[in-house]
C-alpha cells in the first residue's frame, strides 16, 4: 500500500458548475438563484462528496489508528465496556453521532473553511495546512469547557487528523466518519464510566 499525502484535486466552491441547473426546463430565475445559493452553502460547508474517501490509503490508515489508540489507552485507563442496554441511550448516541456531526460542521465545515479563505492553504509540517492547525487549536480550547486541561490537550492530535482529511478531500464527510468512529470506539471500550456517570 503506497501512502500519498498529497491533496486530491477538489473543485473550489467558487468554481461551481451551475450548467446542469441552467439546462433544466421551466426553472424560474428565483428558483435558479436559490439552487445556486444552496449549492454554494453546501460547498462552503464541505457538504459535497468529491471522491470516494473510503478507499483512500491515508483515510484507511487514520481509521486503523483508532483501535491502536484505544488499545494503548487501556494501559492507562480501566477497561470499561459499555453495557448493551446503554448503546441505544441518548447519551451514547449524542457522543457517538451527534457531537461528531455538529463539531465537524462547525470546526471543519465553517471555521477551517473560513480560515482557509483568509490565509490560503499554505502547508506546514508533514503536509498539514495552517487552517488545519489553527482550527485544531480552537477545537482543543473548546474542549476546555467540559474536559480537563490534559484531556483537552490530547484532543489536538485527533483534530489534526480530522482537518487533514477535510483538506485532502475538500469535504467534511471523511472527517465526520473518522470522528464518529473514534468517539464510538472510545466510549464502547473505555469511556463508558464517564458516559454513564454523566447521566
Amino acid at each position: 500500500m503506497r501512502l500519498s499525502f498529497g491533496t486530491p484535486r477538489v473543485p473550489s466552491w467558487r468554481n461551481l458548475d451551475l450548467a446542469p441547473l441552467v439546462g433544466v426546463q421551466d426553472v424560474s430565475s428565483d428558483d435558479l438563484h436559490l439552487r445556486s445559493r444552496s449549492a454554494q452553502v453546501m460547498a462552503l460547508l464541505g457538504l459535497q462528496l468529491n471522491c470516494p474517501f473510503h478507499r483512500d490509503s491515508v483515510f484507511l490508515l487514520l481509521l486503523a489508528l483508532g483501535p491502536v489508540v484505544w488499545l494503548s489507552m487501556m494501559g492507562f485507563f480501566a477497561f470499561q465496556p459499555l453495557p448493551w442496554y446503554a448503546i441505544w441511550s441518548p447519551a451514547f448516541l449524542s457522543v457517538a453521532l451527534w457531537q461528531p456531526l455538529f463539531e465537524e460542521l462547525l470546526f471543519r465545515g465553517i471555521i477551517q473553511q473560513y480560515v482557509q479563505q483568509a490565509v490560503g492553504t499554505q502547508k506546514t509540517w508533514k503536509g498539514l495546512s495552517i487552517p488545519n492547525v489553527l482550527t485544531s487549536l480552537l477545537f482543543m480550547l473548546a474542549h476546555l469547557a467540559s474536559h480537563s486541561l490534559s484531556w483537552s490537550l490530547l484532543m489536538f492530535v485527533p483534530s489534526l487528523c480530522f482537518g487533514l482529511v477535510r483538506d485532502r478531500f475538500g469535504s467534511v464527510y471523511p472527517s465526520i466518519a473518522l470522528h464518529t468512529f473514534y468517539n464510538t470506539g472510545y466510549f464502547l471500550l473505555i469511556g463508558s464510566g464517564t458516559l454513564l456517570n454523566s447521566r
